[in-house]
């Protein structure tokens, strides 16, 4: 037998060990045979000077990188709901039943189960991104923004429970989960550290994003994987079903999973879980309740946000008690003045914590706090820390002062509901600048190049008091100015130019409506087709849409009913813009997808799947994500697999 053929037996051999230990917990053989093992693999690499790449001596860590690369994810990795109480739960339930029975009024022959749900741990860690190229561990990334994330590949392959090859070798899979230090590990770590870490989040998070894999690999991190979130060929029925393909294929999964069909048997579990975390070896922050059934997931769909079939049931944060310092009073983008409580630093869940909402004067009033006093401060997750109330009746109390003035422009200012508001939205300094901030950010105009820092400096030294006034500006007046040279200012100006030409719901959502993001501004733009019926919409027909309630559509139609915001819009169309729907009548009505049901399977070269799904959309097709009697086309690209399958099956078109 050649070395090589032999190296191939012992990465196969200590694959299977290390399943057995990291994953199953059920070792086979003792330390000392799998060290010796081990120790021939590394001799026989000596000898022949190669080392396969899945090799498990690449798990002690290779070269510090120079900096983490991007990565887009395949798919999207979407954020949860929260709840932090049982009565949401049960509203969640409840809203989860009606839009099952509304679709089963009017899909009486192909109507959805009863729900059933999963629940499983909401694990305290950071979020990894899992890609499998044909069975081979391609790319590892976190969860960044959901679309993009850091490649981490080179600190991933140090766990040794994230196993480096996989018997599914039919396409590629995106399997999401999530990095975690065990309690254990940590304690066994602090116990020779110079500088003890404070705690399993930090610690398992740190590690991850660290540019040298060595460091990251001192921690022992362990992985458990959740949730495959992009796949060329399968097509799973239930989550318990692919939660079955993750364990066959030997990827880490925890043994907390199970499965209820009533909510109050969920609220039962919860308590008891709670009641027991601390056996556990690892963080939790809650649980996950998801419903079971991969179509009605599918029907059910997601908000702006977050996924409508699941949602995440947070234990109740940590709370402390330290001294209130000083409260400082901040503007934001709407006008809306704030208070900010400044902290006698406190250490909490491992963070340092210096500072704390009170979210409204009203707030201050109701809590009875008081620079001087003793506070109780709660923190949930990365959110800054609320300030709950004192800890005992405090001297002090009301002795902070309601500004009656802007802290930014010493406008007088007006108290409305709970908030206080600077009615100076024309050179209030921080207004400007956020709005500046807001209407060019990415998923607005796109102005690249023009940052808070840059916005605020175009405040004070050009007297720049108009958003229309970006479109104004010269070369002459930005090459004299500080950090400004002739590339930078050439590439402003372009960028400035650039915008001009801009969707619909871009251009919606940059304006800054209260109330409305990308989503809403997306489904205004789909619906009304054109600026001018968006701006004479009505409030009857607003609460028409998806997701828009009566404070959405009373925001849009009181922004819309300001005639200084239709001077400054006027203003800007003035400056030449371009403002264009995505979906126009001549594409969707000449379009083969026209109000058709699409499903994309397989590998479309030169395009991602979203970049396909986006092009069907335009065309005005509706884009799903399993076959069924319902679908009317399947795009089948390369490597098109069940599903391709399933529409021959059903006869559809592909």
């Amino acid at each position: 037998m050649d070395k090589l053929t032999r190296m191939k037996e012992f990465i196969d051999i200590l694959d299977d060990l290390n399943y057995k230990y990291y994953t199953l917990d059920a070792p086979s053989v003792s330390d000392k045979e799998y060290d010796n093992l081990y120790d021939e693999l590394v001799s026989l690499e000596d000898q022949t000077q190669t080392i396969l790449e899945n090799s498990p001596t690449q798990r002690v860590g290779g070269e510090v990188l120079d900096k983490f690369t991007k990565h887009r994810h395949l798919a999207s990795l979407w954020s949860l709901d929260k709840s932090q109480s049982v009565e949401e739960l049960r509203e969640w339930d409840l809203r989860v039943k009606r839009l099952i029975e509304n679709f089963n009024e009017e899909n009486l022959d192909d109507k959805l189960p009863d729900p059933t749900y999963i629940l499983e741990y909401k694990f305290d860690g950071l979020t990894v991104n899992l890609t499998y190229e044909n069975g081979r561990l391609v790319q590892a990334a976190t969860r960044g923004n959901g679309e993009i994330g850091e490649a981490i590949l080179p600190q991933i392959k140090t766990m040794r429970n994230v196993p480096l090859t996989i018997p599914y070798k039919d396409g590629t899979i995106e399997v999401q989960g999530e990095g975690l230090m065990p309690l254990s590990a940590l304690d066994k770590y602090n116990k020779t550290a110079e500088e003890p870490l404070k705690n399993a989040r930090n610690a398992a998070a740190g590690a991850l994003r660290n540019l040298d894999p060595k460091v990251t690999a001192t921690r022992n991190l362990i992985a458990y994987t959740y949730n495959v979130g992009y796949t060329d060929n399968l097509d799973f029925t239930s989550h318990l079903e692919m939660m079955e393909f993750l364990t066959k294929n030997k990827l880490p999964v925890n043994e907390y999973v199970k499965e209820f069909s009533d909510i109050e048997d969920i609220i039962s579990e919860i308590a008891f879980v709670e009641e027991n975390l601390k056996s556990l070896d690892i963080l939790t922050d809650g649980l996950v309740i998801k419903i079971n059934d991969m179509r009605t997931r599918e029907v059910l769909g997601f908000t702006q946000r977050f996924p409508r079939w699941a949602i995440a049931y947070k234990f109740e944060a940590q709370e402390m008690t330290t001294e209130l310092l000083e409260v400082t009073w901040n503007v934001g983008r709407t006008g809306k003045v704030t208070p900010t409580a400044h902290l006698q630093p406190i250490d909490i869940g491992g963070a340092t914590v210096s500072r704390a909402t009170l979210n409204n004067w009203d707030d201050i009033v109701r809590k009875k706090v008081g620079i001087g006093c003793k506070v109780w401060i709660r923190r949930s997750n990365e959110v800054i820390p609320e300030i709950m109330g004192t800890v005992d009746d405090c001297e002090n109390s009301g002795n902070i002062e309601k500004p009656l003035v802007c802290p930014a422009c010493n406008s007088e200012l007006n108290h409305q509901g709970v908030h206080l508001f600077c009615p100076n939205s024309l050179s209030c300094k921080p207004q400007l600048v956020s709005r500046i901030v807001h209407f060019t950010s990415r998923d607005a105009m796109n102005i690249e190049g023009l940052s808070e820092k840059t916005a605020s400096q175009l405040y004070e030294q050009l007297d720049l008091k108009n958003i229309a006034e970006i479109y104004e500006l010269t070369y002459e007046d930005l090459i004299d100015l500080e950090r400004f040279g002739p590339k930078k200012t050439q590439n402003l100006l372009d960028a400035i130019e650039r915008s001009k030409d801009v969707t619909l719901s871009s251009f919606i959502y940059a304006l800054g409506i209260p109330n409305v993001g990308r989503k809403t501004a997306g489904q205004l733009a789909e619906n009304f087709k054109s600026l001018e019926n968006i701006i004479n919409s009505k409030i009857e027909k607003l609460i028409e849409l998806p997701d828009i309630g009566e404070i959405v559509a009373t925001s849009i139609v009181e922004f819309f009913s300001d005639e200084e915001i239709l001077k400054s819009i006027q203003k800007l169309i003035s400056e030449g813009f371009i403002i264009h729907h995505e979906q126009t009548e001549i594409l969707s009505e000449n379009s083969i997808f026209n109000e058709k049901t699409v499903v994309i399977t397989g590998k479309i070269e030169n395009l991602s799947r979203d970049e396909v799904g986006e092009i069907v959309k335009s065309l005005g097709g509706k884009v799903t994500g399993s076959v069924s009697r319902n679908t009317d086309i399947v795009i089948a690209g390369e490597k098109a697999g069940s599903k391709k399958a399933k529409a021959e099956e059903l006869e559809i078109r592909i």
